[in-house]
């Protein structure tokens, strides 16, 4: 039976408006900085970035009575707010009857390996806190009739830990963080992009003291660029990712992510080798990962060459139609890429297929109005002939209709809503699509508290490398939410952003200033179009989900090249307003040389194939199969079990990539906590470890 879900409810899930912001606060003073007159705003913490994580760092240091502004590129312009997929999942705890506990849940966080357990059980024991302030605060996050949370499985996840409000989630706890902030009344500077982290002392003393941005509305015919100086005594990045990294990117466009700006003040950042790889729509149009019910309608796929012919091609990987729509479904839960997925005509198979279509110059699409063709010479597709556990989930799901898109409006009508809002009729029309980056392990290296290497700059969302090599699906959400909590009770724990900043930053804001112009050449040879070109194409083409260590090898000198020639001839921009892209780029390209350096060490060093990324050798021990027999130039590196327990850390050491390893923090899970001798560490503020960092 299916249920035909009001239309109004449809809209309210997909269309999702955004708070409007209140009047932004006026500068404390006029500074003169490098010639020009720069305004000043003062605060006891600024937060980069919009998005859910630091709107919940923000709201719980306001909660606490900490003196906290937001910074923002474009308010509600962010992954947060853009992005999804077709259910998008929120991971937290499950309950007993599916035998869950926190530390079950932490090794499952836990299980690609290069993570800190610490960490993942911190997000494990936070997530059931996280859901419950944002239930409190609004999300409305599924329940059955006595009010337990309806929950399912997703990638990396084999208890069932998933749970969502639809393909707009992360925007929903955008949209009730950002009430209550504003409730709260946090001042939030919009249009206001960070450039340069300010810092005073040296060694271990050397500390946060404010940022300088450019911000559109401060453009004056004194201050052409709009600069401006934020005073602070504590730095929160919460930027999201590096989705301008790859030409092949289902992040929205202008996510730049903040690992330039760290790189650049000697932050260390950790697992730049981890990312995920995924389908999903094309950038240039509507980007929308296709995970879940997408590909668990089982759609039809092909690709069309230039001359227009039509190209059954995952009939040349598969032995049998029944091989084909099985692994086409698991795509809905094993949906970022995976090498080991490859081998025994495994779901990521699909992936490299696309992947290869891609190469070739064909366009590949998904049809709902049309089940999977068969392969030739076997039988066609039938519901009945599916491999058991896709069979059994079409048949607890009810979804047993003939069509793709029949049993995708009957398991989740709002994934055709959602596209028909950007003007795609899924129901009527192919979808286009392709293999493309979604998501960043890897960044800023911080401890349980959210530190960072650099004392009073914490990092939460994607901006943190938190994540290790894999993660269950939806545990970036929860990871937010935990660590925007957990940075602001050690904030306030310190004291340090209880009042704004009244340092006098003149002298070394002046020199930052001064640094940022250099870059901006208008006779430069290099503009931003060629910058983006360089990085994108080569990051897209060298270091995506299939790479091998003489390409990477390439694509890192080549950067180290950019790198320089932006140093010695800086960049061109067109017109005043352009100038803040410019510097954008020179951080990512940057970021891209990071990345690479990071990736080049790990397969200089025996790095083998895992999470994201296949790492190709003629000698290497696997070989995906297909139909029509062994994928030879696709041989790749088997992972090394001792490398799951250390993370690769990056840091700029003057103008070169200092690489290192470090070992995984370990948690002892049979340490247990005695409430009379633990007590008075969390009465005295112990737990917080105030010291030096």
């Amino acid at each position: 039976m299916t249920i035909d879900v009001p239309q109004h409810t449809l809209d309210a899930l997909t269309d999702v408006d955004m708070p409007r912001l209140s009047p932004e606060a006026t500068p404390s003073e006029t500074v003169r900085l490098a010639g020009i007159d720069v305004p000043v705003y003062r605060a006891g913490c600024v937060v980069v970035g919009s998005g859910a994580a630091g709107l919940r760092a923000a709201v719980e240091m306001k909660r606490r009575g900490d003196d906290v502004v937001i910074m923002s590129q474009s308010a509600w312009g962010g992954t947060s707010a853009c992005s999804g997929s077709d259910k998008q999942t929120l991971h937290t705890a499950n309950t007993a009857d599916q035998g869950d506990n926190f530390k079950a849940m932490a090794r499952a966080i836990r299980a690609g390996g290069a993570m800190d357990e610490d960490t993942a059980y911190v997000e494990a024991v936070g997530s059931a806190r996280m859901m419950a302030t944002l239930q409190f605060l609004g999300l409305p996050l599924p329940q059955d009739p006595l009010g337990g949370t309806l929950r399912y499985q997703t990638d990396h996840d084999e208890v069932g830990r998933a749970t969502s409000c639809g393909p707009r989630t992360s925007r929903l706890m955008v949209k009730v963080l950002a009430d209550e902030a504003i409730r709260l009344g946090v001042p939030f500077f919009n249009h206001t992009t960070a450039m340069k982290i300010l810092t005073e002392g040296e060694g271990d003393l050397r500390h946060v003291v404010g940022v300088i941005a450019f911000r559109a509305s401060d453009r004056t015919d004194t201050n052409q660029f709009g600069v401006a100086l934020f005073a602070c005594e504590v730095l929160v990045l919460a930027s999201g990712g590096p989705g301008e990294l790859y030409r092949d990117s289902v992040y929205p466009n202008g996510c730049f992510g903040s690992l330039g700006l760290a790189l650049q003040v000697g932050v260390e950042l950790v697992n730049l080798t981890e990312s995920q790889f995924g389908i999903g729509t094309r950038r240039e149009g509507f980007p929308w990962n296709l995970s879940g019910t997408y590909v668990q309608a089982i759609p039809h796929i092909y690709s069309v060459d230039a001359e227009g012919n039509e190209h059954h091609f995952l009939a040349q990987y598969y032995r049998t139609t029944q091989e084909v729509a099985s692994n086409v479904f698991r795509k809905g839960y094993q949906w970022p890429f995976h090498s080991t997925r490859m081998l025994d005509f495994g779901s990521s198979l699909v992936d490299l297929a696309i992947f290869r279509e891609s190469a070739a110059g064909r366009r590949v699409y998904m049809d709902f109005n049309r089940n999977p063709l068969p392969v030739p010479g076997d039988l066609p597709f039938d519901l009945e002939r599916l491999d058991d556990d896709v069979k059994r989930y079409l048949g607890n799901a009810g979804a047993g209709q003939q069509l793709p898109i029949q049993r995708l409006r009957h398991m989740n009508p709002l994934a055709i809503e959602l596209y028909r809002r950007y003007k795609i009729d899924i129901a009527a029309e192919p979808l286009e699509f392709g293999v493309n980056n979604q998501h960043m392990n890897g960044g800023v290296m911080v401890d349980t508290w959210g530190r960072s290497s650099l004392a009073g700059c914490y990092a939460i969302g994607e901006a943190a490398g938190t994540h290790g090599v894999t993660r269950p699906g939806g545990a970036a959400l929860n990871a937010g939410q935990v660590f925007g909590t957990r940075v602001a009770e050690h904030v306030g724990a310190s004291g340090r952003a209880k009042i704004p900043s009244k340092r006098d930053l003149r002298a070394v804001a002046g020199a930052g200033v001064f640094d940022l112009l250099a870059v901006l050449k208008a006779d430069s040879p290099l503009n931003v179009k060629a910058i983006r070109s360089h990085v994108q194409a080569r990051m897209s083409d060298k270091a995506g989900l299939i790479c091998d260590s003489k390409s990477v090898s390439e694509a890192l000198a080549a950067a180290k090249r950019l790198n320089a020639e932006i140093r010695e001839k800086g960049i061109a921009y067109d017109r005043p307003s352009e100038a803040g892209r410019a510097l954008q780029w020179q951080q990512m390209a940057l970021a891209s040389e990071a990345v690479l350096e990071a990736l080049d060490y790990f397969i200089r060093n025996g790095g083998g194939s895992r999470g994201a990324r296949a790492i190709c050798d003629p000698v290497g021990e696997c070989v995906p199969l297909s139909s029509v027999g062994p994928l030879q130039e696709f041989r790749f590196r088997k992972e090394q079990d001792a490398h799951r327990q250390e993370q690769i850390v990056v840091r700029l050491d003057g103008k070169q990539m200092a690489v290192a390893t470090r070992s995984n923090r370990k948690f002892d899970e049979t340490a247990k906590s005695f409430f009379e001798r633990d007590w008075p560490a969390w009465l005295t503020g112990g737990i917080y470890d105030l010291g030096p960092k």
